[in-house]
Protein backbone atom coordinates (compact mmCIF):
# COMPACT_ATOMS: atom_id res chain seq x y z
CA UNK A 1 0.00 0.00 0.00
CA UNK A 2 1.68 3.22 -1.11
CA UNK A 3 1.07 6.51 0.65
CA UNK A 4 0.17 9.83 -0.90
CA UNK A 5 2.12 12.80 0.43
CA UNK A 6 0.40 16.06 1.29
CA UNK A 7 0.39 18.79 -1.36
CA UNK A 8 2.25 21.09 1.04
CA UNK A 9 4.97 18.91 2.60
CA UNK A 10 5.79 21.36 5.37
CA UNK A 11 2.40 20.66 6.85
CA UNK A 12 3.48 17.10 7.63
CA UNK A 13 0.01 15.63 6.87
CA UNK A 14 -0.56 12.11 5.57
CA UNK A 15 -3.72 10.41 4.46
CA UNK A 16 -4.73 7.02 3.13
CA UNK A 17 -4.55 6.90 -0.70
CA UNK A 18 -8.33 6.75 -0.95
CA UNK A 19 -8.97 9.32 1.80
CA UNK A 20 -10.09 11.96 -0.66
CA UNK A 21 -12.62 9.60 -2.23
CA UNK A 22 -13.73 7.42 0.69
CA UNK A 23 -17.16 8.20 2.09
CA UNK A 24 -19.28 6.43 4.65
CA UNK A 25 -22.98 7.21 4.50
CA UNK A 26 -24.64 7.80 7.88
CA UNK A 27 -25.64 4.47 9.41
CA UNK A 28 -26.90 3.56 12.87
CA UNK A 29 -25.80 0.47 14.76
CA UNK A 30 -29.33 -1.01 14.66
CA UNK A 31 -29.23 -0.33 10.92
CA UNK A 32 -25.92 -2.18 10.66
CA UNK A 33 -27.46 -5.19 12.42
CA UNK A 34 -30.66 -4.99 10.34
CA UNK A 35 -28.61 -5.15 7.14
CA UNK A 36 -26.72 -8.21 8.36
CA UNK A 37 -29.88 -10.03 9.47
CA UNK A 38 -31.57 -9.32 6.12
CA UNK A 39 -28.60 -10.82 4.23
CA UNK A 40 -27.58 -13.67 6.53
CA UNK A 41 -30.43 -14.55 8.96
CA UNK A 42 -29.39 -18.16 9.44
CA UNK A 43 -25.66 -17.64 9.72
CA UNK A 44 -24.16 -18.05 13.22
CA UNK A 45 -23.34 -14.72 14.81
CA UNK A 46 -21.93 -16.19 18.04
CA UNK A 47 -20.30 -19.48 18.98
CA UNK A 48 -20.04 -19.67 22.76
CA UNK A 49 -18.27 -22.64 24.31
CA UNK A 50 -19.94 -24.98 21.82
CA UNK A 51 -23.37 -23.32 21.45
CA UNK A 52 -24.28 -21.26 18.38
CA UNK A 53 -26.66 -18.31 18.06
CA UNK A 54 -27.86 -17.18 14.64
CA UNK A 55 -28.16 -13.59 13.45
CA UNK A 56 -31.95 -13.92 13.41
CA UNK A 57 -32.10 -15.36 16.95
CA UNK A 58 -29.93 -12.68 18.56
CA UNK A 59 -31.69 -9.95 16.58
CA UNK A 60 -35.06 -11.19 17.87
CA UNK A 61 -33.77 -11.24 21.44
CA UNK A 62 -32.35 -7.72 21.07
CA UNK A 63 -35.71 -6.46 19.82
CA UNK A 64 -37.52 -8.10 22.73
CA UNK A 65 -35.08 -6.46 25.15
CA UNK A 66 -35.66 -3.10 23.42
CA UNK A 67 -39.42 -3.54 23.85
CA UNK A 68 -38.90 -4.46 27.51
CA UNK A 69 -36.85 -1.32 28.05
CA UNK A 70 -39.50 0.84 26.47
CA UNK A 71 -42.18 -0.73 28.67
CA UNK A 72 -40.38 0.50 31.80
CA UNK A 73 -39.75 3.95 30.37
CA UNK A 74 -36.20 3.62 29.00
CA UNK A 75 -35.85 5.37 25.66
CA UNK A 76 -34.06 8.00 23.61
CA UNK A 77 -30.98 9.40 25.34
CA UNK A 78 -31.29 7.28 28.50
CA UNK A 79 -28.14 5.46 29.55
CA UNK A 80 -28.12 1.67 29.80
CA UNK A 81 -25.05 0.15 31.44
CA UNK A 82 -23.47 -3.21 30.61
CA UNK A 83 -21.51 -4.84 33.43
CA UNK A 84 -20.81 -8.10 31.65
CA UNK A 85 -18.05 -10.48 30.60
CA UNK A 86 -18.09 -11.96 27.09
CA UNK A 87 -21.44 -13.75 27.02
CA UNK A 88 -24.11 -13.89 24.27
CA UNK A 89 -26.45 -11.68 26.32
CA UNK A 90 -23.96 -8.85 25.83
CA UNK A 91 -24.90 -8.66 22.13
CA UNK A 92 -28.64 -8.73 22.78
CA UNK A 93 -28.36 -6.08 25.50
CA UNK A 94 -26.02 -3.88 23.46
CA UNK A 95 -28.06 -3.81 20.27
CA UNK A 96 -31.36 -3.94 22.16
CA UNK A 97 -30.55 -0.78 24.14
CA UNK A 98 -29.60 0.97 20.88
CA UNK A 99 -32.79 -0.17 19.14
CA UNK A 100 -34.73 1.43 22.01
CA UNK A 101 -32.86 4.70 21.36
CA UNK A 102 -30.77 4.50 24.53
CA UNK A 103 -27.03 5.10 24.88
CA UNK A 104 -24.89 2.17 26.04
CA UNK A 105 -22.31 2.64 28.80
CA UNK A 106 -19.67 -0.09 29.11
CA UNK A 107 -18.31 -0.96 32.55
CA UNK A 108 -15.28 -3.13 33.22
CA UNK A 109 -16.08 -6.41 35.02
CA UNK A 110 -13.03 -5.72 37.21
CA UNK A 111 -14.51 -2.59 38.74
CA UNK A 112 -14.86 -2.35 42.50
CA UNK A 113 -18.22 -1.15 43.86
CA UNK A 114 -16.72 2.33 44.33
CA UNK A 115 -15.43 2.51 40.73
CA UNK A 116 -18.69 1.22 39.29
CA UNK A 117 -20.79 3.59 41.38
CA UNK A 118 -18.66 6.59 40.39
CA UNK A 119 -19.18 5.95 36.69
CA UNK A 120 -22.88 5.06 37.10
CA UNK A 121 -23.36 8.43 38.80
CA UNK A 122 -21.20 10.34 36.30
CA UNK A 123 -22.96 8.84 33.28
CA UNK A 124 -26.46 8.98 34.74
CA UNK A 125 -27.00 5.29 34.04
CA UNK A 126 -30.60 4.32 34.84
CA UNK A 127 -30.48 0.58 34.16
CA UNK A 128 -27.61 -1.90 34.45
CA UNK A 129 -27.33 -5.39 32.95
CA UNK A 130 -25.13 -8.00 34.65
CA UNK A 131 -24.81 -11.78 35.04
CA UNK A 132 -25.26 -14.05 38.07
CA UNK A 133 -21.60 -14.77 38.80
CA UNK A 134 -19.88 -14.05 42.14
CA UNK A 135 -17.38 -11.63 40.61
CA UNK A 136 -20.11 -9.30 39.32
CA UNK A 137 -23.54 -9.69 40.85
CA UNK A 138 -22.71 -8.68 44.47
CA UNK A 139 -20.93 -5.55 43.18
CA UNK A 140 -23.88 -4.62 40.98
CA UNK A 141 -26.39 -5.16 43.82
CA UNK A 142 -24.34 -2.97 46.16
CA UNK A 143 -24.32 -0.18 43.58
CA UNK A 144 -28.08 -0.56 43.02
CA UNK A 145 -28.68 -0.11 46.74
CA UNK A 146 -26.30 2.82 47.23
CA UNK A 147 -26.55 4.90 44.03
CA UNK A 148 -29.22 6.55 41.86
CA UNK A 149 -29.28 3.42 39.64
CA UNK A 150 -32.93 2.44 39.25
CA UNK A 151 -32.96 -1.05 37.75
CA UNK A 152 -30.63 -4.06 37.70
CA UNK A 153 -31.30 -6.70 35.04
CA UNK A 154 -29.69 -10.07 35.80
CA UNK A 155 -29.03 -12.62 33.09
CA UNK A 156 -28.22 -16.21 34.03
CA UNK A 157 -25.00 -17.78 32.83
CA UNK A 158 -26.54 -21.26 32.70
CA UNK A 159 -29.18 -20.11 30.19
CA UNK A 160 -26.48 -19.12 27.70
CA UNK A 161 -24.36 -22.28 27.79
CA UNK A 162 -24.69 -25.46 25.73
CA UNK A 163 -27.41 -27.73 27.15
CA UNK A 164 -25.18 -30.12 29.13
CA UNK A 165 -22.91 -27.40 30.53
CA UNK A 166 -25.93 -25.31 31.47
CA UNK A 167 -27.50 -28.26 33.27
CA UNK A 168 -24.31 -28.84 35.29
CA UNK A 169 -24.20 -25.18 36.29
CA UNK A 170 -27.84 -25.28 37.40
CA UNK A 171 -27.44 -28.53 39.35
CA UNK A 172 -24.19 -27.72 41.12
CA UNK A 173 -24.12 -23.92 41.06
CA UNK A 174 -20.76 -23.91 39.29
CA UNK A 175 -19.59 -20.38 38.57
CA UNK A 176 -22.83 -18.62 39.46
CA UNK A 177 -24.56 -17.10 42.47
CA UNK A 178 -26.93 -19.66 43.96
CA UNK A 179 -29.84 -17.25 44.34
CA UNK A 180 -30.58 -13.82 42.92
CA UNK A 181 -32.21 -11.67 45.65
CA UNK A 182 -35.87 -10.76 45.22
CA UNK A 183 -35.97 -7.06 45.94
CA UNK A 184 -37.12 -3.81 44.41
CA UNK A 185 -35.19 -2.85 41.32
CA UNK A 186 -33.87 -6.32 40.44
CA UNK A 187 -35.36 -7.87 37.29
CA UNK A 188 -34.55 -11.19 35.65
CA UNK A 189 -33.38 -11.02 32.02
CA UNK A 190 -35.93 -13.64 30.99
CA UNK A 191 -38.70 -11.34 32.25
CA UNK A 192 -37.33 -8.43 30.21
CA UNK A 193 -37.39 -10.43 26.97
CA UNK A 194 -40.76 -12.17 27.29
CA UNK A 195 -42.63 -9.67 25.14
CA UNK A 196 -43.58 -9.75 21.49
CA UNK A 197 -40.30 -8.28 20.31
CA UNK A 198 -41.98 -5.32 18.60
CA UNK A 199 -40.42 -2.17 20.07
CA UNK A 200 -41.75 1.21 19.03
CA UNK A 201 -39.63 2.57 16.16
CA UNK A 202 -37.09 5.20 17.16
CA UNK A 203 -35.73 7.65 14.58
CA UNK A 204 -31.96 7.72 15.09
CA UNK A 205 -29.72 10.46 13.74
CA UNK A 206 -26.48 8.50 13.23
CA UNK A 207 -24.28 11.59 13.00
CA UNK A 208 -25.45 13.17 16.25
CA UNK A 209 -27.16 10.59 18.49
CA UNK A 210 -24.82 9.00 21.01
CA UNK A 211 -24.53 5.23 20.80
CA UNK A 212 -21.82 4.69 23.38
CA UNK A 213 -20.28 6.35 26.40
CA UNK A 214 -16.92 4.64 26.58
CA UNK A 215 -14.83 5.53 29.61
CA UNK A 216 -11.11 5.87 29.09
CA UNK A 217 -8.78 3.66 31.08
CA UNK A 218 -7.87 6.43 33.50
CA UNK A 219 -4.14 5.64 33.50
CA UNK A 220 -3.35 9.36 33.77
CA UNK A 221 -6.21 10.55 35.96
CA UNK A 222 -9.97 10.29 36.45
CA UNK A 223 -11.63 8.27 33.66
CA UNK A 224 -13.57 10.35 31.15
CA UNK A 225 -16.54 9.23 29.06
CA UNK A 226 -15.82 9.46 25.33
CA UNK A 227 -19.03 10.31 23.47
CA UNK A 228 -19.26 8.09 20.37
CA UNK A 229 -22.11 8.43 17.90
CA UNK A 230 -23.68 5.67 15.84
CA UNK A 231 -21.84 6.98 12.79
CA UNK A 232 -18.49 7.06 14.62
CA UNK A 233 -18.82 3.36 15.40
CA UNK A 234 -20.34 2.10 12.15
CA UNK A 235 -17.85 4.08 10.06
CA UNK A 236 -14.94 2.56 11.98
CA UNK A 237 -16.34 -0.97 11.55
CA UNK A 238 -16.82 -0.41 7.81
CA UNK A 239 -13.30 1.02 7.47
CA UNK A 240 -11.90 -2.24 8.87
CA UNK A 241 -13.99 -4.35 6.53
CA UNK A 242 -12.93 -2.26 3.53
CA UNK A 243 -9.24 -2.88 4.29
CA UNK A 244 -9.58 -6.64 4.87
CA UNK A 245 -8.41 -8.67 1.85
CA UNK A 246 -9.37 -11.95 3.56
CA UNK A 247 -13.14 -11.46 3.45
CA UNK A 248 -14.95 -14.66 2.52
CA UNK A 249 -18.08 -16.66 3.19
CA UNK A 250 -16.39 -18.00 6.32
CA UNK A 251 -15.32 -15.17 8.62
CA UNK A 252 -14.68 -16.54 12.12
CA UNK A 253 -13.28 -14.03 14.63
CA UNK A 254 -11.73 -15.31 17.85
CA UNK A 255 -13.35 -13.16 20.54
CA UNK A 256 -10.97 -13.24 23.50
CA UNK A 257 -10.79 -9.46 23.89
CA UNK A 258 -13.37 -8.16 26.41
CA UNK A 259 -16.33 -6.68 24.54
CA UNK A 260 -16.69 -3.85 27.06
CA UNK A 261 -13.43 -2.41 25.67
CA UNK A 262 -13.52 -0.18 22.58
CA UNK A 263 -10.92 -2.29 20.73
CA UNK A 264 -13.15 -5.36 20.89
CA UNK A 265 -16.36 -3.38 20.49
CA UNK A 266 -15.22 -2.21 17.07
CA UNK A 267 -12.72 -4.82 15.83
CA UNK A 268 -14.53 -7.88 17.13
CA UNK A 269 -18.23 -7.09 17.53
CA UNK A 270 -19.32 -4.37 15.09
CA UNK A 271 -16.78 -5.35 12.43
CA UNK A 272 -18.05 -8.96 12.56
CA UNK A 273 -21.66 -7.87 12.14
CA UNK A 274 -20.73 -5.56 9.27
CA UNK A 275 -19.18 -8.49 7.40
CA UNK A 276 -21.65 -11.25 8.30
CA UNK A 277 -19.05 -13.15 10.30
CA UNK A 278 -19.18 -15.28 13.42
CA UNK A 279 -17.74 -14.43 16.82
CA UNK A 280 -16.04 -17.40 18.51
CA UNK A 281 -16.49 -15.98 21.99
CA UNK A 282 -14.77 -16.95 25.23
CA UNK A 283 -15.84 -15.35 28.54
CA UNK A 284 -12.36 -13.96 29.21
CA UNK A 285 -8.80 -14.54 28.07
CA UNK A 286 -8.00 -18.00 29.39
CA UNK A 287 -5.32 -19.86 27.43
CA UNK A 288 -7.06 -23.22 27.75
CA UNK A 289 -10.39 -21.81 26.53
CA UNK A 290 -8.73 -19.83 23.73
CA UNK A 291 -6.87 -22.83 22.36
CA UNK A 292 -9.98 -25.00 22.72
CA UNK A 293 -11.92 -22.41 20.70
CA UNK A 294 -9.18 -22.47 18.03
CA UNK A 295 -9.49 -26.26 17.73
CA UNK A 296 -13.31 -26.20 17.80
CA UNK A 297 -14.09 -23.26 15.51
CA UNK A 298 -10.99 -22.88 13.28
CA UNK A 299 -10.98 -19.05 13.44
CA UNK A 300 -9.76 -16.92 10.54
CA UNK A 301 -8.52 -13.96 12.60
CA UNK A 302 -7.52 -13.26 16.19
CA UNK A 303 -7.48 -9.67 17.48
CA UNK A 304 -5.54 -9.35 20.71
CA UNK A 305 -3.19 -7.24 22.81
CA UNK A 306 0.56 -7.95 23.06
CA UNK A 307 0.28 -9.61 26.47
CA UNK A 308 -2.10 -12.21 25.00
CA UNK A 309 0.41 -13.26 22.34
CA UNK A 310 3.14 -13.20 24.96
CA UNK A 311 1.15 -15.42 27.34
CA UNK A 312 0.40 -17.91 24.57
CA UNK A 313 4.10 -18.13 23.74
CA UNK A 314 4.90 -19.05 27.31
CA UNK A 315 2.39 -21.92 27.32
CA UNK A 316 3.50 -25.34 26.08
CA UNK A 317 0.04 -26.04 24.67
CA UNK A 318 0.49 -23.50 21.87
CA UNK A 319 2.91 -25.67 19.87
CA UNK A 320 0.43 -28.55 19.96
CA UNK A 321 -2.40 -26.44 18.53
CA UNK A 322 -2.98 -26.14 14.79
CA UNK A 323 -3.25 -22.40 14.05
CA UNK A 324 -3.26 -22.78 10.25
CA UNK A 325 -6.86 -21.57 9.86
CA UNK A 326 -5.80 -18.07 10.92
CA UNK A 327 -5.18 -15.58 8.13
CA UNK A 328 -3.72 -13.13 10.60
CA UNK A 329 -3.55 -11.96 14.18
CA UNK A 330 -4.20 -8.28 14.88
CA UNK A 331 -2.29 -6.62 17.69
CA UNK A 332 -3.40 -3.36 19.27
CA UNK A 333 -3.95 -1.64 22.58
CA UNK A 334 -0.22 -1.25 23.29
CA UNK A 335 3.08 -1.37 21.38
CA UNK A 336 3.99 -4.89 20.22
CA UNK A 337 7.58 -5.79 21.18
CA UNK A 338 9.55 -7.00 18.16
CA UNK A 339 10.81 -10.22 19.81
CA UNK A 340 7.23 -11.20 20.74
CA UNK A 341 6.01 -10.69 17.18
CA UNK A 342 8.96 -12.57 15.68
CA UNK A 343 8.65 -15.52 18.04
CA UNK A 344 4.86 -15.78 17.69
CA UNK A 345 5.08 -15.75 13.90
CA UNK A 346 7.87 -18.35 14.01
CA UNK A 347 5.99 -20.72 16.31
CA UNK A 348 2.54 -20.42 14.71
CA UNK A 349 3.29 -19.42 11.13
CA UNK A 350 0.64 -16.69 11.45
CA UNK A 351 1.30 -13.07 10.43
CA UNK A 352 0.81 -10.54 13.25
CA UNK A 353 -0.49 -7.20 11.99
CA UNK A 354 -0.04 -4.19 14.27
CA UNK A 355 -2.53 -1.33 14.29
CA UNK A 356 -3.23 1.73 16.38
CA UNK A 357 -6.17 3.45 17.93
CA UNK A 358 -7.66 4.79 21.11
CA UNK A 359 -11.02 5.13 22.79
CA UNK A 360 -11.54 8.62 21.41
CA UNK A 361 -11.37 7.39 17.79
CA UNK A 362 -13.87 4.54 18.23
CA UNK A 363 -11.08 1.99 18.30
CA UNK A 364 -8.77 2.24 15.30
CA UNK A 365 -7.12 4.92 13.16
CA UNK A 366 -4.30 3.12 11.34
CA UNK A 367 -2.94 -0.32 10.56
CA UNK A 368 -0.24 -2.19 8.76
CA UNK A 369 -1.51 -4.07 5.67
CA UNK A 370 -3.72 -7.03 6.61
CA UNK A 371 -2.05 -9.20 4.00
CA UNK A 372 1.49 -8.25 5.06
CA UNK A 373 4.29 -7.80 5.23
CA UNK A 374 3.92 -4.42 6.94
CA UNK A 375 6.74 -2.65 8.70
CA UNK A 376 7.65 -3.90 12.19
CA UNK A 377 7.80 -1.18 14.81
CA UNK A 378 5.23 1.02 13.06
CA UNK A 379 1.46 1.39 13.23
CA UNK A 380 1.16 1.30 9.44
CA UNK A 381 -0.96 3.72 7.40
CA UNK A 382 -4.09 5.77 8.17
CA UNK A 383 -7.51 4.22 7.60
CA UNK A 384 -9.64 5.28 4.61
CA UNK A 385 -11.16 8.75 5.11
CA UNK A 386 -8.65 9.31 7.92
CA UNK A 387 -5.84 11.84 8.14
CA UNK A 388 -2.86 11.75 10.47
CA UNK A 389 -0.58 14.70 11.19
CA UNK A 390 2.03 15.80 13.71
CA UNK A 391 1.86 18.83 15.96
CA UNK A 392 4.96 20.79 16.78
CA UNK A 393 6.06 19.64 20.24
CA UNK A 394 6.57 23.25 21.38
CA UNK A 395 3.68 24.92 19.54
CA UNK A 396 0.31 23.17 19.49
CA UNK A 397 -1.03 25.65 16.92
CA UNK A 398 1.36 24.46 14.19
CA UNK A 399 2.32 21.28 12.37
CA UNK A 400 5.74 19.79 13.00
CA UNK A 401 8.37 20.37 10.36
CA UNK A 402 8.92 17.49 7.90
CA UNK A 403 11.22 14.90 9.41
CA UNK A 404 10.62 16.06 12.98
CA UNK A 405 8.73 14.05 15.58
CA UNK A 406 5.59 15.57 17.05
CA UNK A 407 2.31 14.80 18.76
CA UNK A 408 0.12 12.58 16.60
CA UNK A 409 -3.28 14.09 15.73
CA UNK A 410 -6.16 12.42 13.86
CA UNK A 411 -9.12 13.58 11.79
CA UNK A 412 -11.76 11.22 10.41
CA UNK A 413 -15.36 9.98 10.70
CA UNK A 414 -14.51 7.81 13.73
CA UNK A 415 -13.43 10.70 15.98
CA UNK A 416 -15.55 11.18 19.12
CA UNK A 417 -17.79 14.18 19.70
CA UNK A 418 -16.07 15.03 22.97
CA UNK A 419 -16.01 14.00 26.63
CA UNK A 420 -19.20 13.56 28.63
CA UNK A 421 -19.81 16.68 30.74
CA UNK A 422 -16.14 17.71 30.41
CA UNK A 423 -15.82 20.83 28.23
CA UNK A 424 -12.51 21.53 29.97
CA UNK A 425 -11.13 18.21 28.73
CA UNK A 426 -12.53 18.86 25.24
CA UNK A 427 -10.53 22.05 24.97
CA UNK A 428 -7.33 20.12 25.59
CA UNK A 429 -8.29 17.16 23.38
CA UNK A 430 -8.85 18.98 20.09
CA UNK A 431 -7.05 21.44 17.86
CA UNK A 432 -8.31 23.14 14.69
CA UNK A 433 -5.84 23.24 11.81
CA UNK A 434 -6.06 23.10 7.99
CA UNK A 435 -5.58 19.79 6.16
CA UNK A 436 -3.52 19.31 3.00
CA UNK A 437 -6.24 21.03 0.94
CA UNK A 438 -6.53 24.01 3.27
CA UNK A 439 -9.80 22.88 4.87
CA UNK A 440 -9.83 23.62 8.60
CA UNK A 441 -10.50 20.40 10.48
CA UNK A 442 -11.02 19.43 14.09
CA UNK A 443 -8.11 17.16 14.96
CA UNK A 444 -7.95 14.82 17.96
CA UNK A 445 -4.78 15.12 20.01
CA UNK A 446 -3.56 11.65 20.98
CA UNK A 447 -0.78 12.50 23.42
CA UNK A 448 1.48 10.11 21.50
CA UNK A 449 4.79 11.29 20.03
CA UNK A 450 5.28 9.96 16.50
CA UNK A 451 7.38 10.12 13.36
CA UNK A 452 5.97 10.06 9.83
CA UNK A 453 8.34 8.17 7.57
CA UNK A 454 8.78 9.31 3.93
CA UNK A 455 6.57 6.55 2.51
CA UNK A 456 3.79 7.17 5.01
CA UNK A 457 4.40 4.57 7.68
CA UNK A 458 3.79 6.00 11.16
CA UNK A 459 6.05 5.19 14.07
CA UNK A 460 5.01 5.90 17.65
CA UNK A 461 7.98 7.06 19.66
CA UNK A 462 6.24 7.19 23.04
CA UNK A 463 3.44 8.63 25.12
CA UNK A 464 4.11 12.30 25.83
CA UNK A 465 2.78 11.85 29.36
CA UNK A 466 5.08 8.87 29.95
CA UNK A 467 8.22 10.77 28.96
CA UNK A 468 10.81 10.95 31.74
CA UNK A 469 12.65 14.23 32.32
CA UNK A 470 16.23 13.44 33.39
CA UNK A 471 18.21 16.58 34.09
CA UNK A 472 16.70 18.39 31.11
CA UNK A 473 16.88 15.37 28.78
CA UNK A 474 13.74 13.54 27.60
CA UNK A 475 13.73 9.76 27.94
CA UNK A 476 11.14 7.67 26.11
CA UNK A 477 10.33 4.58 28.23
CA UNK A 478 9.44 2.39 25.25
CA UNK A 479 12.93 2.75 23.79
CA UNK A 480 14.51 1.47 27.00
CA UNK A 481 11.87 -1.26 27.31
CA UNK A 482 12.62 -2.51 23.79
CA UNK A 483 16.27 -2.99 24.76
CA UNK A 484 15.34 -4.87 27.94
CA UNK A 485 12.94 -7.20 26.16
CA UNK A 486 15.86 -8.39 24.02
CA UNK A 487 17.48 -10.02 27.06
CA UNK A 488 17.06 -13.79 26.91
CA UNK A 489 15.56 -14.02 30.41
CA UNK A 490 13.12 -11.07 30.27
CA UNK A 491 9.45 -11.70 29.49
CA UNK A 492 7.97 -8.23 30.13
CA UNK A 493 9.49 -4.85 30.87
CA UNK A 494 8.19 -1.49 32.06
CA UNK A 495 10.23 1.66 32.67
CA UNK A 496 8.95 4.51 34.86
CA UNK A 497 10.31 7.87 35.91
CA UNK A 498 10.62 8.13 39.69
CA UNK A 499 11.51 11.27 41.69
CA UNK A 500 15.19 12.10 42.18
CA UNK A 501 16.45 15.10 44.14
CA UNK A 502 19.29 15.90 41.72
CA UNK A 503 18.00 14.87 38.27
CA UNK A 504 14.29 15.52 38.83
CA UNK A 505 13.49 11.99 37.69
CA UNK A 506 15.44 8.80 37.08
CA UNK A 507 14.30 5.80 35.03
CA UNK A 508 13.62 2.57 36.90
CA UNK A 509 12.89 -0.74 35.17
CA UNK A 510 10.46 -3.42 36.29
CA UNK A 511 10.58 -6.84 34.66
CA UNK A 512 9.12 -10.32 34.78
CA UNK A 513 11.14 -13.35 33.73
CA UNK A 514 10.34 -16.10 31.27
CA UNK A 515 9.27 -19.44 32.80
CA UNK A 516 12.27 -21.44 33.98
CA UNK A 517 14.67 -18.49 33.61
CA UNK A 518 16.66 -16.80 36.38
CA UNK A 519 18.50 -13.49 36.45
CA UNK A 520 20.18 -11.16 38.91
CA UNK A 521 18.67 -7.67 39.13
CA UNK A 522 22.04 -5.89 39.34
CA UNK A 523 23.40 -7.84 36.39
CA UNK A 524 20.30 -6.95 34.37
CA UNK A 525 20.78 -3.29 35.26
CA UNK A 526 24.41 -3.35 34.13
CA UNK A 527 23.52 -5.24 30.93
CA UNK A 528 20.85 -2.66 30.10
CA UNK A 529 22.86 0.43 30.99
CA UNK A 530 25.68 -0.67 28.71
CA UNK A 531 23.23 -0.60 25.78
CA UNK A 532 21.40 2.72 26.26
CA UNK A 533 22.36 6.38 26.32
CA UNK A 534 23.78 7.87 29.48
CA UNK A 535 20.58 9.80 30.25
CA UNK A 536 18.52 6.60 29.69
CA UNK A 537 20.37 4.51 32.27
CA UNK A 538 18.15 3.10 35.02
CA UNK A 539 18.95 3.37 38.70
CA UNK A 540 17.59 -0.13 39.39
CA UNK A 541 16.00 -3.15 37.78
CA UNK A 542 13.24 -4.66 39.90
CA UNK A 543 12.30 -8.28 39.18
CA UNK A 544 8.66 -9.03 39.90
CA UNK A 545 6.41 -12.06 39.59
CA UNK A 546 3.81 -10.00 37.70
CA UNK A 547 3.24 -6.49 36.40
CA UNK A 548 -0.18 -4.87 36.99
CA UNK A 549 -2.49 -5.04 33.98
CA UNK A 550 -5.80 -3.54 32.98
CA UNK A 551 -8.75 -5.78 32.08
CA UNK A 552 -7.70 -5.80 28.44
CA UNK A 553 -4.15 -6.78 29.32
CA UNK A 554 -2.34 -3.46 28.93
CA UNK A 555 0.33 -2.50 31.43
CA UNK A 556 -1.25 -0.33 34.13
CA UNK A 557 1.46 2.29 34.61
CA UNK A 558 -0.66 4.23 37.08
CA UNK A 559 -0.89 1.26 39.47
CA UNK A 560 2.75 0.28 38.94
CA UNK A 561 3.95 3.80 39.74
CA UNK A 562 1.82 3.95 42.89
CA UNK A 563 3.27 0.61 44.01
CA UNK A 564 6.82 1.74 43.21
CA UNK A 565 6.42 4.99 45.16
CA UNK A 566 4.99 3.09 48.13
CA UNK A 567 7.91 0.65 48.05
CA UNK A 568 10.43 3.52 47.96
Amino acid sequence: MSMRRAANPWRNVYAHPCSWDAHYDPLSLPGLLDQAVARWPDRPLVEFLGRSYSYAALHAQARRFAAGLQEIGIGRGDRVGLFLPNVPAYLAAYYGALIAGATVVNFSPLYSPQELEAQVVDSGTRLLVTVDVPALLPTAIKVLRESPLQTLVVTRLADQLPRVKGLLVRLFGLGQVSRVPREAGIVQWRDMVRGTGDPAPVAIDPAHDLALLQYTGGTTGTPKGAMLTHQNLTANARQIVDLDPHRSERDMILGALPLFHVFANTCVLNRTVADGGCLAMVPRFDIGQVLAAVRRTRPTSFPGVPTMFQALLHDDRLEGTDMSSLNLCISGGAPLPGPVREQFESVTGVYVCEGYGLTECSGVASTNPFNGPGRPGTIGHPFPATRLALLDKDDATAFAAPGDSGELIIAGPQIMQGYWKRPDADAAAFVELPDEEGTVRRWLRTGDIALLEPDGYVKIVDRSKDMIAVGGFKVFPSQVEHVLIDHAAVAEAAVLGLPDAYHGELPRAFVTLKPGMTADADELRDWLNARVGKHERVDRVVIRQTLPKTMIGKLDRKVLKAEALAEG
